[in-house]
């Protein structure tokens, strides 16, 4: 009896997706901790009271919820719009390093190999292009139930992002040289994905992709991305299209850029406590 279920699943998910016009749409769910333990104010350790205040202030930029929309080649990856309240000195964005950067979309196409991302940095629109070389997963036999799907556990060792919000910190004294140290020794990552052959597409969230199957989980670091919902042939469809708008850069050159003009900031904001120039910082 349990073959012929087996046989039936397959069979269906086979119809599905032999489909020339098939396309779904998956909801992930991104949350990313951070330890203030080691964060410090004029030399003594923030209060309990403080770093609640502090993680309710930058929830909007530790929980996420993005949109997945994909066909057998090609998807579009891209925060879900949400009504919020204004922040203050965030003009009620909510978005990343205070209001400086924007969300983007990011699409990719595992057939030709075609990876671009739309973003809007300090009130400039860049179109990164990315290279797609097939990433380096291990394969592991371990699985484990998420929603209706079984999904089978991939590693991946991978650069550490330069400039994730994460590792975003306060600038401060001779500690944070000491860490700042450190953290140019860790130069990669471990990231564990959960990928599910029954809905077999070679995608999932952001920049990832190459499995067997869509990627239903992300654990990379601090951050997590779990997928709460999925649909199969949706009766509307999305368009998914390359971005166009944006000054074109690559990724390297983008990093570059964005990392210059953080230390800029960073450079104003030690100035301004020591009662120097409060300059907005240079253009870029």
């Amino acid at each position: 009896m349990k073959s012929i279920f087996t046989f039936i699943l397959a069979f269906a998910s086979f119809v599905t997706f032999a489909q020339q016009d098939f396309q779904g749409k998956a909801t992930y769910m991104s949350k990313t901790s951070i330890d203030l333990n080691n964060f410090a104010r004029g030399g003594e350790q923030l209060s309990e009271a403080r770093k609640k205040q502090i993680q309710e202030r930058m929830k909007s930029q530790l929980e996420k919820t993005f949109i997945l929309d994909f066909d057998k080649a090609s998807s579009l990856y891209k925060e879900d719009a949400k009504l919020e309240a204004p922040t203050t000195g965030g003009g009620g964005r909510g978005r990343g390093f205070g209001g400086f950067s924007s969300g983007g979309i990011k699409y990719k196409n595992t057939k030709d190999k075609v990876a671009l991302e739309s973003t809007e940095f300090f009130g400039k629109k860049f179109l990164i292009s990315d290279e797609m070389e097939q990433p380096a997963w291990e394969l592991g036999a371990e699985t484990k139930q998420i929603g209706n799907y079984l999904c089978y556990k991939a590693t991946l060792l991978k650069d550490a992002n330069p400039l994730d919000f994460s590792n975003f910190r306060r600038p401060g004294g001779n500690e944070d040289k000491k860490e700042e140290e450190k953290e140019k020794e860790v130069k990669q990552t471990l990231v564990t994905a959960w990928y599910t052959p029954q809905i077999p597409v070679s995608n999932g969230p952001g920049e990832y992709w190459g499995l067997p199957g869509l990627i239903l989980e992300i654990n990379e670091g601090t951050t997590t991305i779990l997928c709460t919902e999925i649909v199969l042939n949706p009766s509307e469809k999305a368009s998914i299209e390359a971005p166009t708008k944006g000054k074109k850069i690559t990724r390297e050159k983008y990093t570059e850029t964005v990392t210059k003009k953080m230390e800029e900031l960073r450079q104003n904001f030690q100035n301004r406590g020591r009662g120097g120039n409060r300059g907005g910082g240079g253009r870029f």
